[in-house]
């Protein structure tokens, strides 16, 4: 890498905001001889132009022996993320791939067929007279023979050792602050009926009565492991294969590639993993054995992968807890901050609380929640709105309680599988409707009137009943806890205001936001704790003149923030009428400030941080894929 190709590689045509400073400060610390750089800029920064810049400072065949690592990877969690960047004119040489089953084979008789499941993956031996043209050989190709090859997180860790995606010079990962998390989920082993092809052909012991659970899933993995085997070699042996067996020796073939890793990571003294066990229907039922800390598992698919790396998110909170979450000295990392350059009067926050919304106290406290919205939504008469419902639980019962006070003629939803379609539908709409969300608190960009306001309906701590968080608080971790919940509150608020000239409100209803704030005020970005300091209670219309008004028809437009008192004595900055209230204390007879709590794509619902229903297996289910 040669730094000094950092700023001048920026793909844009002029710097914005605090673009100019973030480059001459990135091309420091790696010139400083860092080989890893954390990134922390906000919402809206221009991350991935940021990253183009990093990419473009790649060595060439030029610069180096033909034996060294040259060129440059962009990789990101988020499939949402990877279209964005692959639609950004600014970025056309980053040269997307992605998983075999997001492409289409192009053969006669199978042009419904995903390349994963196309003849060439079905038949021994099979000659393709159009692999040249395939679309998804040929992305293969370019990406891995041009200067930036970007994908999907899941996708890099899977071509780990691949002699098609091998070392480069550069890696740069965007939204990385959760990496640690998405490593954990990526090596969590799932075995249930959905997920073991031969599940019908074991004895599936209970492993979680023994002292020693970790060594008795040791040993049943390694039987259930020769089962697979043999029966992966049978399909392998067979000449034809239908498109349904092909994805039984595929699926054969990985469990039995995530079975090995476990046993060796397990018995290996000196890896610092450590394996939890969860098998709550015991004797027969699903076992899901997962890793804490996988740093390891991170050495092998990320860090082993580049000779520098940029990590850029607007989350990374504490460097020394987020390098020790990833198996990294944070003596041997540098750490960037590059400056919010949004008004901080454009990116208000209001205190709606209404009380706690955990599973005990959710049922007096979600109807009251409801109405705030109706008000809030009187409030925005003719603006979109989003509500981050946290479940899908939450987000039904909002959606029949909104129905009732007469506002559902403006509500829309999603499920799991309409996910994309439906916000896609939401964002063309003109009509301010309002979207009920779940998990939608990252990598979306609701720019400009896609959305002018929002509403955080829970504090979004991690599932206690999930084996790896029950572990870490045991352990005390409770820094931890609130710090990834902080994260996540963070990233929601930077979904609506997307430019130095945008403006958007987020509006908080659990009381537990208001304590999570008071908690990791140490942890937050100065930039945000601008934001937490003028909190404010807003001047909202009356509930029942709401009421009437949604129920007869959607009045006039009106732009801007509703006014309001802040919580430190000062104006939020928000246009429209001042607040009556004199700030949170006028909260205390509608909400409860006390102290709040102290399957890859599953979707089964489970506790969450506080005994409240969750969405899927894992927090960031939804957005994890092979892209």
């Amino acid at each position: 890498m040669d730094p000094d190709l950092i700023p001048e590689s920026f793909p844009a045509p002029e710097f914005r905001g605090a673009q100019r400073r973030a480059l001459s400060d990135i091309r420091d610390a790696f010139a400083a001889g860092n080989d890893i750089v954390l990134v922390r800029a906000p919402t809206g920064s221009g991350k991935s132009l940021l990253a183009r810049a990093v990419a473009g400072a790649a060595a060439t065949t030029d610069d180096v022996a033909p034996a060294d690592a040259t060129a440059a990877y962009y990789t990101t969690p988020q499939v949402s993320q990877l279209d964005d960047v692959a639609a950004d004119p600014l970025l056309d040489d980053f040269n997307v791939i992605r998983g075999k089953s997001n492409y289409t084979c192009i053969l006669n008789g199978e042009t419904d067929t995903p390349v994963d499941r196309a003849p060439c993956a079905r038949q021994a031996g099979f000659d393709c007279s159009v692999r040249h043209r395939c679309p998804y050989f040929s992305d293969r190709s370019i990406a891995s023979n041009r200067a930036i090859a970007a994908m999907t997180l899941a996708y890099f860790m899977q071509t780990a050792g691949s002699e098609v995606f091998r070392k480069r010079d550069v890696v740069v990962i965007d939204e990385a602050h959760g990496l640690a998390e998405w490593a954990e989920m990526y090596a969590t082993v799932e075995l249930k009926p959905r997920t073991v092809p031969v599940w019908d052909d074991v004895g599936v012991p209970d492993v979680t009565t023994t002292a020693d659970t970790v060594e008795r899933t040791i040993r049943f993995a390694e039987t259930l492991e020769g089962v697979c085997k043999r029966a992966s070699d049978d399909l392998t042996g067979r000449p034809e294969l239908t498109p349904e067996e092909a994805a039984r020796r595929d699926r054969l073939q990985e469990l039995r590639s995530e079975l090995t890793w476990f046993v060796s990571d397990a018995r290996d003294p000196e890896s610092p993993t450590t394996w939890v066990v969860d098998q709550p229907d015991g004797e027969g039922g699903p076992i899901t054995i997962k890793p804490l800390d996988p740093a390891r598992y991170l050495h092998h698919t990320v860090w082993d992968r580049g000779n520098k790396f940029a990590l850029l998110s607007a989350t990374i909170l504490n460097k020394a807890a987020f390098c020790r979450g990833v198996g990294l000295d944070p003596s041997n990392v540098a750490l960037v901050d590059v400056e919010h350059t949004f008004p901080v009067e454009n990116r208000p926050l209001y205190d709606v609380t209404r009380g706690k919304m955990t599973y005990e106290e959710r049922e007096e406290t979600l109807p009251k929640v409801a109405k705030a919205l109706v008000r809030i939504a009187a409030a925005h008469p003719d603006e979109k709105g989003l509500v981050h419902c946290h479940s899908y639980a939450i987000q039904s019962e909002l959606r029949t309680r909104l129905a009732r006070f007469g506002l559902g003629g403006r509500v829309r939803a999603h499920d799991r599988q309409s996910r994309d379609a439906a916000l896609e539908s939401w964002k063309a709409t003109d009509d301010p409707d309002v979207f009920l969300s779940v998990k939608m608190e990252e990598a979306l960009d609701l720019a400009g009137d896609l959305c002018r306001w929002q509403v955080v309906c829970k504090a979004p701590y991690q599932n206690t009943n999930d084996s790896r968080v029950a572990r870490r608080l045991e352990e005390g971790q409770w820094s931890w806890y609130r710090r990834t919940a902080l994260r996540t509150v963070i990233q929601a608020c930077g979904r609506v205001v997307r430019a130095p000239d945008d403006y958007g409100a987020t509006y908080l209803a659990d009381s537990s936001l208001v304590d999570l704030f008071d908690r990791t005020r140490g942890e937050m970005p100065a930039w945000f704790r601008d934001q937490v300091d003028r909190l404010s209670v807003p001047d909202l219309p009356d509930f029942e003149a709401a009421a009437d008004a949604a129920a007869s028809s959607r009045p006039g437009r009106s732009r801007g923030s509703p006014g309001s008192t802040s919580r430190t004595g000062r104006g939020s900055g928000g246009s429209g009428r001042r607040a009556g209230s004199a700030g949170r204390s006028g909260r205390a007879a509608d909400g409860d400030e006390s102290d709040g709590a102290s399957d890859r794509g599953g979707s089964g619902s489970t506790s969450d941080g506080d005994g409240s229903d969750a969405t899927s297996d894992h927090p960031l289910s939804d957005v994890w894929g092979d892209g």
